[in-house]
């Protein structure tokens, strides 16, 4: 497996987000555990492009990862840390050390330091060093991100995590969990586990900023006569009164059906209607509308191509 998560998504280092967002969600759906029960290859695979995905989806860790300054996982890259707390200490033994081609664990990078400064296990008690970030990404239900939820993960080296998703959480929002990432050296505190989240888009609803926009077909004697009409909403269906005379894109607001977010006011439910005939166009209604047509003139695009 390769550790360059542009490879990884197979995109350019110069692709734009909205490229990496569509690698990403391509490779999901085609690799996601659901599709390959039992397919440990797949399973790794999948865990391999998520966190490639939430490095590169975060534009401040990607661009550190494209200056050197964290690895693929995220981490800040040993050197880094060193150079900070021993910008002073002997260059040469600095030169060694960025070249060093790796440590199977903290306790070898500790003795290593120790070795350089001369002071047998001074480093190891002295050094303190925060763990390093762990990434993954997480899929959610539409209507979960927006009524929140809780969801368990996997992790990529055993162990299970519980995810709380907050109410009215963006698609591509990254939560932070404290202390769930790699365990800290010296002494020094765990590192935090970053959940980027993609959101499923959803059959009936979309969302626009707070406010979540639906659809709703109606007949033609409903758009005629008015009348009341069950409504899905997110948080359960309503009744709608239509408007006598409503025509298609005629718009009606649910005050506070849409997203409450965690500050601010919930946003509204807007429904546009869509008036529609029926399959088949049987001989009485077609005798009515000729009838009606005789009697009644009107021309909705009479107002077409005048000046505003």
């Amino acid at each position: 497996m390769s550790d360059d998560p542009y490879k990884i998504l197979g995109v350019a280092r110069d692709a734009s987000q909205d490229d990496i967002r569509k690698a990403y969600r391509k490779l999901a759906k085609e690799l996601h555990p659901d599709l390959h029960p039992g397919d440990a290859k797949a399973g790794a695979r999948f865990k391999e492009v998520s966190a490639a995905n939430a490095l590169l989806s975060d534009p401040d860790k990607r661009a550190r990862f494209d200056r050197g300054e964290i690895d693929a996982s995220g981490a800040e890259r040993p050197e880094q840390q060193f150079y900070r707390h021993h910008a002073d200490a002997d260059a040469d033994a600095a030169g060694r050390y960025a070249n060093h081609p790796g440590f199977a664990d903290e306790d070898d990078l500790a003795d290593f330091l120790s070795g350089i400064f001369g002071q047998q296990g001074h480093a190891r008690q002295g050094m303190r060093m925060k763990g390093r970030d762990a990434g993954y990404s997480l899929e959610v239900d539409f209507l979960d991100a927006v009524n929140g939820a809780k969801r368990r993960i996997t992790l990529p080296q055993g162990g299970d995590l519980d995810v709380t998703i907050p109410a009215g959480i963006q698609d591509g929002a990254t939560l932070r969990l404290k202390g769930k990432g790699g365990a800290g050296m010296g002494g020094g505190p765990a590192g935090d586990a970053l959940i980027t989240i993609t959101v499923r888009p959803h059959t009936m609803f979309r969302r626009e900023g707070n406010d979540i926009v639906l659809d709703l077909p109606i007949t033609l004697d409903e758009a005629v006569l008015g009348g009341k009409v069950q409504t899905p909403t997110v948080s359960g269906k309503v009744a709608l009164t239509i408007p006598k005379g409503s025509s298609s894109g005629d718009v009606l607001r649910l005050k506070g059906k849409g997203v409450k977010p965690a500050r601010g006011a919930a946003g509204d439910q807007r429904v546009v209607l869509k008036v529609t005939l029926p399959d088949t166009v049987d001989a009485e209604l077609e005798s009515f509308f000729k009838t009606w047509r005789e009697a009644h003139t009107y021309d909705p695009r009479a107002d077409m191509g005048k000046p505003s």
